[in-house]
């Protein structure tokens, strides 16, 4: 542990999440004092029992009660913080009906977020946007090249985008805009995952874990003919805090990814870890996926990315961070391990 950052004080939205867990065991088990925020305070007991299985230093973890969107409260909770790790962002598993619902609690929570932390001398505060923020809004022409960190979905496309990408989308440029007048040096950066998988810690757990879930535990006959860039959550958590801790990090975007894979790949890693499970083969024609999510309205996403494969650089956190990402088949299988023993799939 570089004793530079020993004790320091980070803040952390979203702390009850998939990734806010797995990014608190990390920052406990480096040695920093962290204080997480959960919409309900009921569930800090079970929440810091969980996190408890994973670090001897759950001493050092305050739980605090706060919406993304109550200003005052973040006016108090960035006070005498090092840094701020804000993950939280609304990743609802049905769309609702108006994407406002989406966009502005994401745009307001970052810029809550970033207003207090340059009010309150916070000398660095990393964002977790996504790769949705980059690789989205293209027309066909475009979707032929490697997109990296220098480039941006277009949210004015709504045809070659989701509420949701526009959502992130929003609120990263949001940030960076603040950043671009601020005077006060608080320093940004902000990193992209794709698709999270990895181990899973309690039944409360983030929405890419369905791609395993549902591959699993038999309720899928065939697969779409779509892919994800895949990320384990322990190497997007290594990265966050690469990202706060680096000089060289500073004002910079980072991808995170450690490879494409179809969901058909997929299914063939599982099948072959669990030769007696129901895994799918067949894919489906895509016309069948769009009749089907006239029906099934979780599919509703996904249709933007039917037989298409948007190609990302993934690089720059490599050369420049020294950031060595969790192979694909270990988040893949570390995430069906898990979701097998908590008893989400049967």
């Amino acid at each position: 542990m570089n004793q530079n950052f020993y004790n320091k004080k980070v803040l952390l939205t979203g702390i009850s999440g998939f990734l806010g867990s797995h990014t608190a065991i990390q920052l406990l088990n480096k040695g920093y004092k962290v204080t997480g925020t959960i919409r309900d305070l009921s569930r800090a007991a079970a929440l810091k029992a969980i996190i408890g299985k994973h670090t001897p230093h759950i001493q050092n973890l305050t739980i605090a009660e706060a919406d993304i969107n109550d200003e005052s409260k973040w006016q108090e909770l960035t006070k005498n913080m090092d840094f701020i790790q804000h993950i939280a962002s609304p990743f609802p598993r049905v769309l609702p009906k108006h994407e406002s619902e989406l966009i502005e609690p994401a745009k307001n929570g970052v810029l809550n977020i970033l207003k207090n932390a340059s009010a309150n001398n916070v000398k660095r505060v990393v964002i977790t946007s996504s790769i949705a923020a980059v690789v989205y809004g293209k027309n066909k022409s475009e979707l032929d090249t490697t997109f990296t960190e220098n480039d941006w979905t277009d949210e004015s496309n709504k045809k070659d985008s989701t509420p949701y990408f526009r959502s992130k989308t929003i609120a990263e440029k949001a940030a960076w805009e603040f950043i671009k007048t601020n005077p006060s040096g608080l320093e940004l950066v902000t990193v992209l995952p794709g698709a999270i998988l990895g181990p899973v810690l309690e039944d409360d757990f983030g929405t890419s874990a369905n791609i395993v879930i549902k591959t699993i535990d038999g309720s899928m006959p065939a697969i779409p003919k779509i892919g994800v860039e895949i990320i384990d959550v322990r190497s997007v958590a290594d990265l966050l805090i690469k990202a706060m801790e680096l000089p060289q990090a500073n004002q910079q975007r980072y991808l995170a990814s450690s490879g494409y894979l179809s969901f058909k790949k997929i299914a063939g890693i599982l099948k072959k870890e669990y030769p007696n499970r129901k895994v799918p083969s067949k894919e489906l024609p895509n016309f069948f996926v769009k009749l089907l999510s006239n029906f099934e309205t979780s599919l509703k996403p996904i249709l933007i990315d039917l037989g298409i494969e948007r190609k990302i650089d993934r690089s720059k956190a490599v050369n420049e961070l020294n950031w060595e990402p969790l192979p694909m088949e270990e988040a893949i299988l570390s995430c069906a391990k898990s979701v097998i023993a908590l008893n989400i799939v049967k």
